[in-house]
């Protein structure tokens, strides 16, 4: 799996919190580029991201309801066990551009997207507990079905021509 450190997750409760944590920085990132998407008339890739955050929000409601009654670990933002600063779904967010077409969105979503499946498999491959293998492997596979349809999504766009910035930046000379 590509930039990502071995991640060894060896109980249910870090899983479930890690997978809380995943999902609903997810649905965040995405929620805040569709925002910015329709402050700037952007509305088709605003749609995408709304769709995605709201996967994402499903994702964590079922990652809540799994977790009920049980008494999850109480981790620090640097004790998950992600290489980089943030959860794998919420990287490379600064490559959006309220002037971003629609395959552009799609590029930032699957690249996302993969990173969460990678992350889950990841969990699955180096568990010695079979439990959390068969949960890591349930969420790989959702995340899976994610990268799939982005994919199917994707061969479906037309070649897109980029936005004009009818309002560009002024710079004084």
């Amino acid at each position: 799996m590509s930039d990502q450190a071995v991640v060894l997750i060896d109980t249910v409760g870090e899983l479930l919190v890690h997978a809380l944590e995943l999902e609903e920085a997810s649905s965040d990132h995405y929620e805040e580029l569709a925002d910015s998407m329709e402050i700037h008339n952007n509305l088709q890739v605003a749609e995408l991201f709304r769709k995605l955050a709201g996967y994402s929000r499903q994702h964590a409601k079922e990652v809540r309801d799994r977790s009920e009654g049980m008494d999850l670990p109480k981790l620090t933002p640097w004790d998950f066990k992600w290489r980089c600063p943030s959860s794998p779904e919420s990287f490379c967010m600064e490559e959006a551009s309220y002037m971003m077409t629609t395959t552009q969105a799609m590029k930032i979503a699957l690249f996302n997207e993969t990173r969460g499946r990678d992350f889950y498999l990841q969990v699955a491959e180096n568990t010695s507990n079979e439990e959390v293998k068969k949960i890591a492997s349930e969420m790989a596979e959702e995340e899976g079905r994610h990268v799939e349809m982005l994919r199917e999504w994707q061969t479906g766009l037309a070649e897109e021509k980029p936005l004009e910035d009818l309002d560009p930046p002024n710079m004084p000379e």
